[in-house]
């Protein structure tokens, strides 16, 4: 007898612009990625998902943060995820349209995994989820727990 096979593990995108949202969605769609998609609209709204992974619900396989947040910065959400022991190995990728060098110094500095300027133009996204999707979810071999 075999073992079942092992839940399928969400993404978790931290997107406050509708648009965007929307266009990461589609995007995903069309790649066909079959991990769902969980969302949260600002940086409190990322950061209330972390007493739910400490009650043991599942990490997500990578959160996709932005940074220019309402209420709580992206930068302060890596910041807390990286000093939280559940979320400390937790894949962040940066997911913004700021080409501003502190945010990338600062980003890596956090612990983000990668710095992701948001294309511009549907198609070009589409190739950029697929890209995320192809090495996040297909190769890269995320952390058990």
């Amino acid at each position: 007898m075999s073992a079942p096979p092992p839940a399928v593990r969400p993404i978790l995108l931290v997107e406050d612009n509708p648009a965007d949202l929307d266009l990461t969605r589609r995007a995903f769609q069309r790649s066909h990625l079959v991990n769902p998609l969980l969302v949260a609209r600002d940086g409190q709204e990322a950061l209330d998902f972390l007493p739910h992974w400490r009650a043991g619900e599942p990490l997500p396989l990578v959160v996709l943060l932005d940074l220019k947040l309402p209420r709580v910065h992206g930068l302060e959400v890596l910041r807390q995820f990286r000093e939280d022991p559940v979320s400390q190995a937790l894949p962040v990728v940066v997911l913004t349209t700021s080409d501003e060098d502190a945010d990338i110094d600062n980003a890596y500095r956090l612990g983000a995994n990668s710095y992701i300027l948001k294309p511009v133009g549907f198609e070009n996204f589409v190739g950029v989820a697929g890209q995320i999707e192809l090495y996040w979810c297909a190769l890269n071999v995320p952390p058990r727990s």
